[in-house]
């Protein structure tokens, strides 16, 4: 293990991600949803193929003994994406980056509706102090009282959350996929299938980008599959305890990009909302590495000596 370089490959593809979101978010004024997502993830594609093939897991990329599950795991996916990237049009970048931080919560609960996980007091506890914390960063588009509020920010806070449920129901199709798929496998049919179902959005308004918007929407794509690469190979160097916490820098990182690049300025319900949808997710991970050691200790208990 190499917790140092996993939690700096981990930070670097976190900045990766938050710059190809600020890139597509640059677009977007002009270029629907479903073709961004065409372009993240045919452009991907590339580096994805050349990071397995100096890995030498080429093999292990196109092999595959699921892929009707491969699929299932791309359209919802897909859908987060497309509805991520148009949230991305309508809200601010710290906004959607905050009501983002929904996913991870809502996958303890549909993990243990569907994957029959066990979630104790602790974890469901954590999970409703997040979700207070989403609650906190949507109201100002929903309240009555705080002045008129435009119906696209309305659709954008709506459009979000939904990412966020679909983004965490694809995690548990992950889930289910890596008891038979290797981690190859899953992030190279990820990418083709979600370019290949972005296609049936062709014929809902796909537009000719001019020059500027397509770099950044090529940028968006190589983007995309580098930070995949780093995100990946973190995992690799360092349990997923001392990893997955430096997500939350994306929140720093999409602030800076939205004061600097989009003269966004954030709110105090939106800050406030998301330090408690962090502190509760932080409470998670520290709760998963507790009972994966507790599960350690179990196992070495039951194994004979000798």
């Amino acid at each position: 293990m190499q917790p140092l370089r996993g939690i700096t490959l981990k930070i670097v593809s976190v900045f990766i991600f938050v710059t190809m979101q600020s890139l597509i978010k640059a677009s977007s004024g002009h270029v629907p949803p479903g073709e961004a997502v065409f372009f993240r993830s045919a452009f991907a594609i590339p580096v994805i193929v050349t990071w397995l093939l100096l890995r030498g897991e080429i093999r292990r990329g196109w092999r595959t003994s699921n892929p009707l599950g491969h699929v299932w795991r791309a359209l919802v996916g897909t859908t987060s994406m497309g509805l991520g990237f148009a949230g991305l049009g309508l809200l601010p970048l710290p906004e959607v980056t905050a009501i983002g931080y929904a996913s991870p919560l809502l996958v303890v609960i549909l993990a243990a509706m569907f994957l029959n996980e066990k979630v104790r007091a602790f974890r469901l506890s954590a999970v409703a102090m997040g979700l207070v914390g989403v609650m906190i960063v949507l109201t100002p588009r929903f309240s009555i009282t705080a002045g008129p509020i435009g119906v696209e920010e309305k659709l954008g806070a709506i459009v979000v959350l939904t990412s966020a449920l679909f983004g965490a129901l694809a995690q548990v199709f992950v889930r289910k996929l890596v008891v038979t798929e290797s981690t190859a496998a899953i992030v190279f049919w990820f990418s083709v299938n979600a370019a290949l179902l972005s296609l049936l959005t062709l014929f809902w308004g796909w537009v000719w980008p001019t020059p500027a918007e397509a770099t950044m929407l090529v940028l968006a794509g190589l983007c995309g599959g580098l930070g995949q690469a780093l995100l990946t190979s973190s995992y690799r160097l360092a349990d997923a305890s001392v990893i997955a916490p430096f997500e939350y820098t994306s929140m720093l990182l999409a602030i800076g990009s939205g004061f600097f690049v989009f003269n966004e300025v954030p709110t105090p319900s939106m800050l406030s909302g998301a330090a408690i949808i962090i502190a509760a997710g932080v409470l998670i991970i520290w709760r998963e590495r507790q009972l994966g050691l507790e599960r350690t200790r179990q196992r070495k208990a039951m194994t004979p000596a000798g």
